[in-house]
């Protein structure tokens, strides 16, 4: 059987809790304290309000280098051809110059293995063309003296036949000129001697004697006179002799100069082809060079593009991609447009890496944990297809209290950052954070110099 008790315990527990309440309430005691305790937050939520807070701007991006030449790029062979072999793998470190593929030859007209011994014989035998027709246009020149000589000593002798036959024809003229007067008075004295005859002072034979003398006065008139047309005949065909032997020498010369023209072309032909073998031969040579692919700077192999031995390549096609060593680092942010007015190159950004555990204090960047401290060197002047403007942020290394950008950075990694503008009070920053207003900086600040370069970067 059950042992109970009549003795009710619920009225006495609900007397001792309302008995408690009720003291509680009515104690003046605790109510004090809830009013110092509520003034004391009061108090320190108007101190907080007028604490200065420094603002920021926000943006994320990722890390990139500062130098194009820095960023990762592809190899590329300039000339076709199958792969032989490859003398790298991927993740290897490679020095400028160092071997990274063999390639041979897939052009037939490179096929030859004695192409250059080819082309240097054909050059030797273009340049004695070359002298050949050196030698042709000299004896061209020299056969033009010649024939200028030749044509002053025929020139001098006709000029000389000329100015005999110019005598002899003034001789004839001379004789002419007597024959003639001797004739006159022969006539004169023939009528003379006839009218004497009819005055009995002359016999008949005086007079045969005088028309004798007539007759032959009159032939050496007519001897003469041939003898001038026969001179002047002369002197014609003198004349005429040198015409011919200008038109003669004329004619010479312009066939030796036509020689010497042809002679002129061959040689520039030839040397044109000797220019042309030279070129070839250059090329050859520096094709021949091409078929080791060579790494353009130090770096290290990131990835093969193509693979297997025997497979062929077209020229200026991508093989492997290389990432340069030792590059200078920038940390790439994207901020928005409304923002962009407030910042300046060299204003101090505070970063965070992936990977990398921080804590960030936006209005007291001072005691950040896990943060590491950056300059803005680059702002760009166009929008990103984003619609957002870059920054280029690099290490500030002349702030003591920040310690150097970690050695295990990898470019494309994560990275969070906050521009570090002026300091406004507590209220003002929530008072701009309720009405969504941008940061706003006190007085106009201007762009400090970037005492880095990209050299004393490196």
């Amino acid at each position: 059987m059950l042992n109970l008790s009549n003795h009710a315990i619920d009225n006495t527990v609900w007397d001792e809790e309302l008995k408690l309440s009720h003291q509680e309430l009515l104690d003046p005691k605790g109510g004090r304290r809830l009013g110092r305790v509520l003034l004391a937050v009061a108090l320190v939520f108007v101190v907080i309000l007028f604490l200065p807070w420094r603002q920021t701007i926000q943006g994320t991006g990722t890390l990139t280098t500062l130098r194009p030449q820095d960023r990762p790029q592809t190899v590329q062979n300039q000339i076709a051809g199958r792969i032989e072999h490859w003398n790298v793998r991927e993740g290897q470190l490679v020095k400028r110059g160092d071997t990274i593929l063999t390639i041979s030859e897939i052009k037939d007209e490179y096929f030859d293995p004695n192409l250059p011994a080819r082309l240097n014989e054909q050059l030797a035998a273009k340049r004695g063309n070359v002298a050949a027709n050196a030698a042709k246009i000299q004896a061209t020149d020299q056969q033009l003296q010649a024939l200028r000589t030749t044509l002053e000593v025929q020139l001098s002798s006709a000029r000389n036949k000329i100015e005999q036959a110019t005598n002899y024809l003034n001789i004839d003229q001379a004789e002419l000129a007597a024959a003639t007067n001797f004739y006159q008075i022969a006539q004169s004295r023939l009528a003379r001697y006839e009218e004497g005859y009819k005055n009995g002072l002359f016999s008949l034979t005086d007079i045969e004697t005088r028309r004798l003398k007539l007759q032959e006065d009159l032939a050496k008139v007519t001897a003469a006179r041939n003898k001038v047309a026969s001179s002047r005949q002369a002197l014609a065909n003198a004349r005429i002799e040198l015409s011919n032997l200008r038109a003669k020498y004329e004619q010479d010369v312009a066939k030796t100069l036509s020689d010497r023209s042809s002679a002129v072309s061959s040689r520039a032909s030839s040397e044109g082809e000797v220019a042309s073998l030279r070129n070839k031969i250059a090329n050859v040579d520096v094709r021949r060079a091409l078929y080791v692919v060579r790494a353009p700077q130090s770096g290290y192999v990131v990835r093969t593009l193509k693979a297997g031995i025997g497979e062929t390549i077209k020229e200026g096609e991508s093989i492997a991609t290389l990432q340069p060593d030792a590059p200078v680092l920038a940390a790439e942010l994207y901020v928005r447009a409304m923002d962009v007015p407030l910042i300046q190159r060299g204003r101090q950004v505070r970063l965070q890496f992936d990977g990398w555990p921080a804590i960030q204090f936006s209005g007291w960047p001072s005691v950040a944990v896990g943060t590491f401290g950056g300059t803005v060197t680059v702002i760009d002047v166009v929008s990103s297809t984003n619609g957002k403007y870059r920054l280029l942020v690099r290490p500030d290394r002349h702030h003591e209290r920040d310690h150097p950008w970690p050695a295990q950075l990898r470019l494309g990694s994560g990275v969070y950052g906050w521009v570090i503008l002026d300091s406004v009070p507590v209220w003002y920053e929530i008072w701009r954070q309720l009405n969504g207003f941008p940061p706003s900086l006190q007085a106009p600040t201007a762009e400090a110099p970037i005492k880095e370069t990209a050299t004393k970067d490196k």
